[in-house]
């Protein structure tokens, strides 16, 4: 049963309704709605981080990680944390070029929202950082699922770069895909 949750742009949106998401800066008072995802031992398959043991480890990982980053958001549907996503810069020669990166909670999974989520970042980080002319993902060559979001949201495969990464004690051979500042509508 589809129970409504509110109005949403003059219109009736429902909980099931995955079509309206927003971003916004994770905050430590957003650790229950993180920890649902941190702790699911199906999202960080393909991350280089275990899901989280403790409420005290999330709350460190906002403080010392998330606050400080320049571009770190909360995937968010009715402004409730399901995920999240960042842009990390480079510096130096490679200015022009930025990293994305993004989890979900599995809940989640398979409906369109982290595509959403990208195009969005898309929209607001060449306009916010002027300099970048590129926006990156390495995607671990088994992760499919992902390799679709990104090639539905418009960036590039460019190639496999091989036994390029160690992930979990294995080295990985993964896939580029880049997004270019004059690729995207603007």
């Amino acid at each position: 049963m589809e129970r409504s949750s509110g109005l949403s742009n003059g219109r009736e949106v429902s909980e099931d309704d995955f079509s309206v998401i927003t971003l916004r800066p994770l905050e430590l008072s957003d650790i229950d709605d993180f920890m649902v995802w941190a702790t699911d031992e199906k999202v960080p398959r393909f991350c280089t981080w275990e899901p989280y043991a403790s409420k005290e480890e999330g709350l460190n990982f906002i403080k010392n990680v998330v606050l400080p980053h320049p571009w770190f958001m909360a995937i968010c549907l009715e402004n409730r944390p399901i995920g999240s996503i960042s842009v990390t810069s480079n510096s130096g020669n490679d200015r022009c070029r930025g990293e994305l990166g993004y989890v979900l909670g599995s809940r989640y999974w398979g409906k369109g929202i982290v595509t959403q989520a990208v195009k969005l970042v898309a929209d607001i980080i060449f306009k916010e950082w002027t300099h970048l002319e590129r926006l990156e993902a390495l995607v671990d060559v088994e992760n499919v699922a992902s390799q679709r979001v990104l090639e539905k949201a418009g960036f590039q495969r460019e190639g496999v770069l091989r036994k390029y990464f160690i992930l979990k004690g294995r080295s990985k051979d993964m896939v580029m895909f880049a997004l270019l500042s004059t690729d995207w509508r603007t």
